[in-house]
């Protein structure tokens, strides 16, 4: 199904996992960063690249706002950055900003026609483990695993952290049971703590469009209630290209959106964040009891399928 080559990228040793539709290109040294998210038949890069900003190593436990804000990291065991909230052993150790996944490198290795990383954790004793692989021409499979490598258990959370393209005819597409979003960062537009309709906001202003990056503005939403369907999609109102991501909501029972209109990136970025912990400071995640806990010796695992096309691929 899949063909997996080495390769270059910026002059980064990278490894590149296509299908007849689409490619994936992988960065180990950077933090096993997805930097390309190609959808061959229409030439669409679904992923920003970091522009201006050099791609480049930082040193663990760096700002992410100050890294090259690009293509695809996974945030764990935290994205905002907190001290350790378990008692115990790793009780107040440091959580950098955006985890610790996407600012060390990652050991990488062919398995069959997938490709599969792990890396170990710095601050508290885990393996994580990503396995990337097609389903079929168009649907990308990631495989995850976090094993508790210590004497007592673990908190943590993941969440995805795709940075994708978006312009203003980009509509961002929810199940159709979502009513309410919690917005936890307003920007100019919207308040934080206050809770919105899909899609249609607050009225002068919809949830599910994007502006343009002169805006100079950002938000975040997140579901209120949890999810019962577990996708999300990104449509080109225009060309009817799309990305979409789904999951098993028992496995990750929480969803998140950022949108950037060109505050941060420069771009116009809508990011997709299904996870499994509520929501985006470990800290607060722990006092909701809304995160995994992992017994010493225990493996978690969860799935995520990326599927791109056009019209009605």
């Amino acid at each position: 199904m899949g063909r997996l080559t080495q390769t270059s990228y910026r002059d980064w040793p990278a490894y590149r996992l296509e299908s007849e539709r689409m490619s994936v290109i992988v960065l180990p040294e950077l933090g096993g960063k997805i930097v390309s998210l190609l959808y061959k038949p229409t030439g669409k890069e679904w992923l920003i690249d970091s522009g201006p900003r050099p791609l480049a190593k930082v040193p663990y436990g760096s700002d992410y706002g100050r890294a090259d804000l690009s293509g695809w990291d996974e945030c764990f065991p935290t994205i905002v950055a907190c001290g350790y909230p378990g008692e115990g052993a790793y009780y107040g150790r440091p959580m950098p900003d955006h985890g610790e996944l996407w600012s060390v490198p990652w050991r990488m290795e062919a398995s069959g026609s997938g490709l599969i990383g792990e890396v170990d954790g710095i601050a508290l004793p885990y393996r994580f483990k990503r396995a990337l692989a097609f389903k079929d021409d168009s649907t990308l499979r990631m495989s995850y695993s976090a094993a508790n490598a210590g004497e007592e258990p673990l908190f943590v959370f993941w969440t995805a952290h795709p940075l994708f393209a978006a312009t203003e005819q980009t509509r961002i597409v929810l199940p159709e049971g979502m009513k309410k979003l919690l917005c936890v960062d307003g920007g100019k537009a919207f308040r934080q703590g206050e809770s919105y309709a899909w899609p249609q906001g607050d009225g002068a202003r919809a949830l599910d469009r994007i502006g343009p990056p002169f805006a100079l503005d950002s938000r975040k939403f997140y579901a209120e209630n949890g999810l019962t369907d577990g996708w999300a999609m990104l449509r080109e109102a225009d060309t009817g290209e799309f990305v979409s991501l789904s999951w098993s909501a028992a496995e990750l029972p929480y969803f998140g959106f950022w949108v950037d209109e060109g505050e941060h990136t420069g771009c116009s970025v809508c990011a997709l964040e299904p996870c499994n912990g509520y929501y985006d400071s470990l800290t607060e995640a722990f006092r909701q009891g809304k995160l995994l806990r992992i017994a010493p010796g225990e493996t978690v695992e969860w799935r995520l399928e990326v599927r791109a096309g056009n019209g009605e691929d």
